[in-house]
């Protein structure tokens, strides 16, 4: 169970505060590494819009183009004063439009924003179209039939902090949670809550088996029988997965936590 945070004195705090509730927990920095896969598509306006047809994300891309060329673009003057935001606000043209803009030298920039220098036609701006890899994956073959594109894949390393909860007492977990909210990122605490809570619940079976099983690898035997284990909620249901290697470290967990004990091929609580 394992929360993420932004910064090291988040995860120093937050540890603090989880052992302060008596929550044992521990600190942990890592180089995170995000590999990200790209296409490029770069072409004059008129000549992508032809051959777009029938891809539906380059059909959707070039219309917006248009929709903020014709809207905030031909609308103004040359002399006008453009805000970059005006043009941004449209997520999914209007940075491309923007680009194109600046690099056809329509655009000047200034203190105040962005001075209308010309008006070139849309059709004629050379546009560059940047889609991340999965939304193309279905139409890579008509895209390299009827375009060049380029693969981009970027790789980002960035240093980042976690705090890792070792409890597996349901009462703890919640109370660990209720703490996290005020540090952990959404996505890691959402994640971390459904951990949490798949720990507790197999801790428990295991627990309860062991009352009865004194042999470690009938008892594993035995849990992979009852696999998936599912957690019933109000609205939602959580099924734990897990293999032999997995139920072996967890056992191991549970004896470094004082749950049971190991000895060979016997188990007991």
């Amino acid at each position: 169970m394992r929360f993420e945070v932004l910064s090291k004195d988040d995860m120093n705090e937050l540890s603090r505060q989880l052992s302060r509730a008596g929550i044992m927990n521990r600190k942990i920095e890592e180089v995170k590494k995000e590999v990200s896969h790209y296409v490029l598509i770069t072409g004059r306006y008129r000549e992508l819009f032809e051959k777009a047809e029938g891809i539906e994300p380059l059909e959707d891309v070039l219309n917006s183009i248009r929709g903020v060329y014709q809207q905030i673009f031909l609308s103004k003057n040359v002399g006008d004063i453009i805000k970059p935001e005006e043009l941004l606000e449209e997520l999914d043209g209007g940075l491309a439009l923007l680009e194109a803009l600046i690099a056809e030298g329509a655009l000047e920039e200034i203190e105040d924003g962005l001075r209308i220098v010309s008006k070139p036609p849309l059709e004629n701006l050379k546009v560059e179209l940047r889609f991340p890899l999965e939304e193309l994956e279905e139409y890579i073959e008509k895209i390299e039939e009827r375009f060049n594109p380029r693969m981009v894949t970027e790789v980002a390393m960035m240093k980042a902090y976690y705090v890792e909860v070792l409890e597996v007492d349901r009462e703890l977990i919640e109370a660990a949670l209720e703490i996290a909210k005020e540090y952990a990122t959404e996505e890691s605490y959402v994640e971390a809550m459904f951990v949490g809570i798949s720990r507790s619940v197999l801790a428990d079976v295991i627990l309860k088996l062991a009352e009865g099983i004194t042999r470690k690898d009938e008892l594993i035997e035995r849990l992979l029988e009852m696999e998936p284990i599912s957690v019933e909620g109000e609205k939602e249901t959580v099924q734990v997965y897990f293999d032999e290697e997995a139920i072996e470290s967890f056992l191991k967990e549970l004896q470094s936590l004082g749950y049971l004990k190991v000895k060979g091929n016997r188990i007991w609580t």
